[in-house]
């Protein structure tokens, strides 16, 4: 087997005295050096050195393919750093790995956290938000991020969230000559002089989360009133089922809930909707629920996009479904696709009726009442029944 080309060099804040005697023969044996300003003058790379283009693109590394290649990268090349971006372009042959230990292992070993028990986020160009399915009182977080400022950003954020009152601490520059650690709480959190690499760690206090079942409240997204309500949204997940790294197709997706708790639960969404305003609230809640990056939303009839999206694990149907729809899924998506359809118009039901009496499948009504005033009294009042039909493709 050839020897590999590229050598892709975890790198601490101590820089070449850190380095394992694999790591130090490779970055000698290579013609170039790939990394960012910070690990380029740690390394002593000179002229062989190649700063990371901004924004970040990996197309340098691939040009030089069959060259001797260093690339650095923070810690762990493999946790939220270049590791996994080049190798998924690479052949097994083509590279090898020296790792380091991460930003996360050194925060945790400073505050003596359990790692396996503590929630890890790189936040460079991701949400905020992303972070809020672990905010609830007695967890802890490690986060890192983008630059100096950023750090005063999230504690803000913390505090609009209502958890102003959690332990903070601003970790700088972990395991070299320049490493600093402050305390503060986060709506105190107004250091000024913060400089990267950083990261921020959080106890969570005074702050009731978001709830890990699906169902979750109807007030908690944006809508107009079509979105599927909390109780026979809970039972549609359960019917699609959803696990991690699957794909749904949430057509005619109103205000998005189905496909933004399918994501919460570890999946990809696409969102298909025709109104405007509705494409406007479903790009909403993607974004307060942390799930942007995992949901695309498309605007258009649902027929007309079936071509262009990714192919499907599952498909949700809440308005629009006839027949022709039907077919036309049949066309596209891969053998063995569940398809769950919601109805609550006759026409729909109608339609439900017929195909499972040709496909099967599992047919449920389902009917709910909420109590409410009843004069001096209470009494049931009752939704609009829904007929839900799930079956495989």
């Amino acid at each position: 087997m050839a020897e590999p080309w590229l050598s892709i060099i975890g790198m601490g804040e101590d820089g070449l005295h850190g380095l394992s005697d694999g790591s130090r023969s490779a970055l000698a044996n290579a013609r170039h050096v790939v990394g960012g300003p910070r690990h380029l003058a740690l390394a002593q790379a000179g002229e062989r050195g190649i700063a990371w283009p901004v924004p970040f693109d990996i197309a340098p590394v691939l040009a030089l393919r069959g060259q001797h290649v260093a690339v650095l990268a923070s810690g762990d090349p493999f946790w939220f750093g270049a590791g996994g971006s080049l190798a998924k372009h690479l052949d097994a042959h083509e590279w090898q790995a020296f790792p380091a230990p991460s930003t996360f292992t050194w925060a945790a070993s400073r505050l003596g956290w359990a790692l396996e028990t503590t929630h890890c986020f790189g936040l460079h160009a991701t949400p905020f938000a992303a972070t809020r399915q672990a905010l609830h009182s007695g967890q802890r977080l490690l986060c890192l991020l983008r630059d100096g400022p950023a750090v005063a950003d999230y504690a803000q954020w913390l505090t609009e969230q209502g958890a102003g009152d959690s332990r903070v601490w601003v970790m700088e520059a972990l395991g070299g000559p320049r490493e600093r650690v402050r305390e503060a709480t986060a709506r105190s959190c107004d250091f000024a002089d913060v400089v990267a690499p950083v990261a921020i760690a959080v106890e969570v206090a005074g702050l009731t989360g978001m709830a890990r079942t699906p169902g979750r409240p109807d007030a908690d997204f944006a809508h107009d009133g079509q979105i599927t309500k909390s109780p026979v949204r809970a039972l549609t997940l359960a019917a699609l089922a959803p696990r991690q790294g699957e794909h749904l197709w949430d057509l005619g997706a109103g205000s998005g809930s189905i496909a933004v708790e399918w994501c919460l639960a570890g999946g990809t969404a696409s969102a298909v909707e025709q109104h405007a305003e509705r494409v406007t609230n479903v790009q909403a809640n993607a974004q307060q629920f942390g799930v942007a990056a995992a949901l695309t939303v498309v605007h258009g009839p649902a027929l007309q996009a079936l071509q262009s999206l990714p192919k499907p694990d599952a498909v949700f149907v809440g308005g629009g479904f006839d027949v022709a729809l039907f077919e036309a899924l049949r066309a596209v998506v891969p053998q063995g696709c569940r398809l769950v359809v919601n109805a609550v118009t006759l026409e729909t039901e109608s339609a439900l009726l017929q195909l499972h009496a040709l496909h099967g499948g599992e047919l449920l009504r389902i009917e709910l009442a909420h109590a409410a005033p009843l004069g001096r009294m209470r009494g049931w009042q009752p939704s609009r029944p829904v007929v839900q039909w799930s079956t495989r493709l």
